[in-house]
């Protein structure tokens, strides 16, 4: 809302995705323009690299942790990988080193399609990994006289008041066993 509050209500959310859409369309658009003029086996390689280093790990740490938190190792490696400053930089690396190339546009493709279709902004250290919604953001938006929207994607609900996850059933093992 502002530099004191930077917290979005869905309207605002709403708005600030649809102008990675419009990022989205325009890379769209180019990739379309220059279908044949694009190394496809780079492409892939390049589009792929961003998850594979900034969100396969961290989802597979969040779905072994069972609700528990997670090393914020992950969130600093999902959140540098999915920078458009991290990408504009290995794209201006590319072009030096390489070649300017029309495969590259897939770097803000990946990037305006995770922010404009899934909401995939910066992970903070203070939510878990996975999306989960935060019961204070509903009471927020209680207060505030705003609808509650419907969960997106593979958003969570939060756990009931006073859950506490299960252990593995490995770890209560050996805990039972000290």
């Amino acid at each position: 809302m502002d530099q004191a509050n930077p917290f979005e209500t869905p309207r605002t959310y709403s708005l600030h995705r649809a102008e990675y859409l419009v990022g989205l369309a325009v890379t769209t658009g180019l990739i379309i323009a220059h279908f044949g003029e694009i190394r496809w086996g780079v492409a892939i390689a390049l589009f792929l690299y961003i998850d594979l280093i900034g969100y396969i790990p961290g989802a597979i740490a969040f779905k072994r942790s069972g609700g528990r938190p997670i090393p914020k190792t992950y969130y600093v490696l999902y959140n540098v990988m999915h920078s458009l400053i991290t990408q504009g930089a290995v794209a201006a690396l590319w072009c030096w080193l390489v070649k300017p190339e029309w495969a590259l546009l897939v770097l803000p493709f990946h990037l305006f399609g995770d922010r404009g279709l899934f909401g995939n902004f910066m992970k903070s250290f203070a939510l878990p990994f996975e999306p989960v919604r935060q019961p204070g953001y509903l009471r927020l938006l209680d207060d505030l006289g705003l609808a509650r929207p419907k969960p997106a994607g593979h958003t969570m609900e939060p756990a009931p008041v006073g859950h506490v996850p299960a252990r593995p059933a490995r770890r209560q093992q050996r805990e039972a066993v000290r």
